[in-house]
Order: C-alpha cells, then sequence, then structure tokens
C-alpha cells in the first residue's frame, strides 16, 4: 500500500506536464492552419474595365451603337438596356466585344431579366467567352463548336425531364456540336436549377474565373439587394483560351420571351502579393495623345458654346441652377390644373351634344305638334281619333324629356363656372378644390335623379297600352320609324354614363394624389 502513495504525485506531474505539451502543440498547429487559411483566402485586387463593359442610362450612342461592342441579329440597344430579343417567335441576337480579352483572371456580373406571359418560356440566354466572335447560330443566338466557354440560362425544357429553367456551364474546344434535344447536359461541366423569369427585380450572375476555377454565383431577383448572391456551380481545373471575345446572345422559338440586358460589368482579377498592371501602359501613347487632344477641343467648344449662351441670355446669369427646375410642390399643382382643365373640356363637350340633343328634341317636337293640329282640324266634332291621343301622349313625353334635359343643361353651366373660378383663383395649396368635389357630387346626385325620372318615363310609356300599337306619323323629315323616345332615352342615358365615368375618373386620380 506504500508503493501507490508515494509514486502518485510523480505520476500526476508526468501527466499535467504531457497534457500541457499536447494543448500548446495544438493551439500553434491550429494558429499556423488559420493563418494558411488566411492567406489562402485573401480577395484578390479588383479593377473595373470599361472598354469591355455597358451599362445605363446612357448605353447606346444617337446611333444606335453600343460603345466598344457590337449588336448582330434582332438586339435593340436603347438608354437603359440593350434587348438582345423581342417576345416574337424565331428570333435571335448577340452582342459582343470589338476588341479581345487577354486577361489571365477576371469577373462578369451581368444583369439581365427574362419575363414573358406564358407559363413557360424559350428559349433563353447565353453568356460566352470564346476565342472568336461567334454573331450568329443555333445555340442561343450563337454559333456552334465555339472554343472557350458559355454559361447558359436555359428556360424550355427540350428533353421533358421537368429540370428547367436551369443553368449550365458548357465548354467547347471548338470540336463539339451542342447537344439540344437533351439540353446540354450530357455536356455540362456544372449546373443548378433556378428560375430567372418574371422576377421582380432583374436578375444578376456573376461570373469568376481566378486559379483555373470557374465560379456562378445568381441572385435570384427576390431582392433589391446587389450583393444577395448564392451559389450556383463550380467547376475545377477549366482551361479557357487565353484571350477571347466576351458576348451575351439570347434566341427564341415556339414560346417566346422578352431577353433584356441592363449591364455587363468586367473586373481584372489580380492575386494577392502581385502588382497590378497601370493603366498607362495599356494605353499607347498615340492614342493617349489623341483623346487629350480631342478632349481639349471639346472644352474648348464647350467654353464658347457657354459664353454665346450667357450672351443671348443675360438674366438667366447668376441664377442658381435649382430655379431652372420644377419643384415638388409645382408638379403636384400642376397636375391638379391640368386634370381640372381635362375635367373642364370634357363638361364642355357633354354640353355641346346636349345642346345638339335638345335641338333635335325641339325639332322633332314641332313636327309632331304639326302633325297634331293637321289631324285636329280633320276630326268630326272636336273629337280626336286614337292616333291623335297618341301624338299627344308624346308630345307631353318630349317635353318632359326636353325640361330635364334643359335642367342638366344648367347643371352643367354651373359646373363649368364653379370650375374656371376655381382656375382662375391659383390657390397654391388648393383650397377650392374640396368645393369643386362636392359640387362634382352634386352633379351626380342630379344625375342620377334625371336617371330615375327618365326611367320613370318608359315605365309609363310601357304601361300605356296604346303604345304597342303606337306608329310614327308619315312625315317627309322624318324618313326613320325608330321612336324619338328610345332614341333619346338611349342618349340621355349615355350621356349621363359617361358624365359619371369621366368624374369617377377625376375622382381616383385625386385620390391617388393625396390632396383630399
Amino acid at each position: 500500500m506504500a508503493m501507490p502513495i508515494t509514486e502518485s504525485p510523480v505520476a500526476s506531474a508526468r501527466l499535467l506536464i504531457i497534457t500541457f505539451l499536447t494543448t500548446l502543440i495544438f493551439h500553434c498547429s491550429v494558429a499556423d492552419i488559420a493563418a494558411g487559411s488566411s492567406t489562402s483566402e485573401e480577395a484578390p485586387h479588383r479593377r473595373f474595365e470599361y472598354k469591355y463593359s455597358f451599362k445605363g442610362p446612357h448605353l447606346s450612342q444617337t446611333d444606335g451603337s453600343i460603345p466598344f461592342w457590337i449588336h448582330t441579329g434582332n438586339a435593340i440597344p436603347s438608354a437603359d438596356q440593350v434587348r438582345i430579343t423581342p417576345s416574337l417567335r424565331s428570333q435571335r441576337g448577340s452582342v459582343w466585344t470589338k476588341n479581345k480579352v487577354s486577361f489571365e483572371n477576371w469577373e462578369a456580373e451581368v444583369t439581365f431579366r427574362v419575363s414573358g406571359r406564358g407559363r413557360m418560356g424559350a428559349d433563353g440566354l447565353a453568356v460566352w467567352f470564346t476565342s472568336a466572335q461567334g454573331l450568329d447560330g443555333p445555340v442561343y443566338g450563337a454559333a456552334d463548336q465555339w472554343n472557350g466557354v458559355g454559361i447558359f440560362f436555359d428556360s424550355f425544357d427540350n428533353d421533358g425531364k421537368k429540370n428547367n429553367p436551369a443553368i449550365l456551364v458548357v465548354g467547347n474546344n471548338g470540336k463539339l456540336v451542342y447537344d439540344h434535344q437533351n439540353d446540354g447536359t450530357t455536356q455540362a461541366l456544372g449546373t443548378c436549377l433556378r428560375d430567372f423569369r418574371n422576377k421582380p427585380y432583374p436578375v444578376r450572375a456573376k461570373i469568376t474565373y481566378y486559379r483555373k476555377t470557374l465560379t456562378v454565383m445568381i441572385n435570384n431577383g427576390f431582392t433589391p439587394d446587389r450583393e444577395d448572391y448564392e451559389f450556383c456551380t463550380k467547376v475545377d481545373n477549366m482551361i479557357i483560351p487565353s484571350d477571347g471575345f466576351f458576348g451575351i446572345s439570347a434566341a427564341t422559338g415556339g414560346l417566346a420571351d422578352d431577353h433584356d440586358v441592363l449591364s455587363f460589368l468586367l473586373f481584372r482579377l489580380t492575386e494577392p502579393g502581385q502588382q497590378p498592371p497601370p493603366v498607362e501602359s495599356e494605353i499607347p501613347k498615340e492614342e493617349k495623345d489623341k483623346y487629350q487632344e480631342e478632349f481639349q477641343n471639346f472644352q474648348q467648344e464647350l467654353d464658347k458654346k457657354k459664353e454665346e449662351f450667357q450672351k443671348e441670355h443675360p438674366d438667366v446669369q447668376g441664377e442658381p441652377i435649382e430655379d431652372l427646375y420644377e419643384s415638388v410642390n409645382d408638379r403636384e399643382i400642376r397636375q391638379v390644373f391640368e386634370g381640372q382643365n381635362r375635367i373642364h373640356l370634357e363638361i364642355k363637350q357633354l354640353n355641346r351634344q346636349l345642346a345638339m340633343i335638345l335641338d333635335e328634341q325641339r325639332r322633332y317636337v314641332s313636327v309632331i305638334t304639326d302633325e297634331v293640329a293637321k289631324r285636329g282640324t280633320n276630326a268630326e266634332s272636336g273629337q280626336l281619333d286614337s292616333a291623335g291621343q297618341q301624338l299627344g301622349s308624346i308630345v307631353a313625353t318630349q317635353q318632359e324629356v326636353l325640361r330635364n334635359l334643359d335642367e342638366l343643361k344648367n347643371s352643367f353651366h354651373e359646373s363649368l363656372r364653379q370650375i374656371g373660378s376655381v382656375q382662375h383663383q391659383g390657390n397654391p395649396v388648393g383650397m377650392g378644390t374640396y368645393e369643386t368635389v362636392q359640387h362634382f357630387n352634386d352633379i351626380k346626385e342630379h344625375l342620377h335623379t334625371v336617371k330615375r325620372d327618365v326611367e320613370h318615363l318608359v315605365q309609363r310609356n310601357a304601361q300605356n297600352p296604346a303604345d304597342k300599337v303606337m306608329k310614327c306619323p308619315e312625315v317627309p323629315p322624318m324618313p326613320s320609324c325608330l321612336s324619338t323616345v328610345h332614341f333619346v332615352i338611349f342618349v340621355v342615358v349615355q350621356s349621363v354614363l359617361f358624365f359619371c365615368y369621366i368624374m369617377y375618373k377625376s375622382q381616383q386620380e385625386a385620390a391617388a394624389k393625396k390632396f383630399f
């Protein structure tokens, strides 16, 4: 029993020493690994290359061309985007860089939008880096048997495996023919399933070629965050040409989508520790002198135009440039008065139409009154026949319609007067708008009253049995046998509905502007 007691402290000391050494070695190894990983994961240096990029808002020039790029096929450049293909069947288009790119490492950021009406689209969009420009061909609007790499955004399911829309990375050495029937899955080096059609925000793709590794990152287009990327696919040991052209192409088939590219930004990547090449070394001295001379000439012309403008407009000198633009309050006031002017013109048009209707009705009443007078002279013992009674009822109905139309016309005159008074006041705060809306509501109520009166007249005429056998009098100025009552009722109801629609539309516009 004495031996274990005497040897236990020595054993404990040895165990503590071994544990301490093991922990120290472990921490040192972890620190080395962390240092090595931090050195290996150090981000490369990025430099933007404007000669191989394009973006809005001044994307295209006045002649429709894109600086440093060419477009072919059905591509349509505009100020904000390039529509590679419109949503028409069997369309092809592409854009390509004019000059070759000779970067060892690079990164491309593509912002695009694919939109269509159908649940399925076709055919898709492709981003290229090839040794030659594939201006036209069967592979998403570009040439087949390319030498380089293509990143395909395929939206149509050719093989029927329900694996589209999809993103594929396909390499080619200039000898392979693209496998359309299988959507290129037999030749794809990397793929991922992503739905990039009809998104609320533009879709962004970041394609990075760094240390012979091609990585594709995708922004799904659900958020406006530009850096919200998610991993799509990665291809190691990717060998591509040392120099080539960048391009974007698209195509449509039996189905069609709009393929719009908003921007293409290219960055040169330089490994950490390496000195990036200076910008001056890439521009020849002759070209640099030429650009400098053009810039000086442009600056001189600009100064001359400024002097000429100041001489022609001496009142503008010294004024701040902000005064030349419209403020938010001025724009809102202008929109209010423009809306009132439109309402004023519409009411004037209705007033003219009502005046025409009144003239027609007066002419019909005069003709019918003359006919009643003729029938009355030929009647025996001062008694009118059934036709005379029917004509008398028609005259009474026409007179009542005329009274209603006169009241409606007077109401229109009153509304015109009030709108004119509001416009002449020119109150910037818009104090008279509330009274105008109240007056429009009164007009609507009056129109509903007129409509009910007209419906009452129609019902009363329908209840009269003599109207069923009533025939139009044979009057030379009235060759048509169409009943004037029904014609007037139809015109009045149509005018009332049209005026109500104008009132409703004006109220909706006013509510959208939040002025009331």
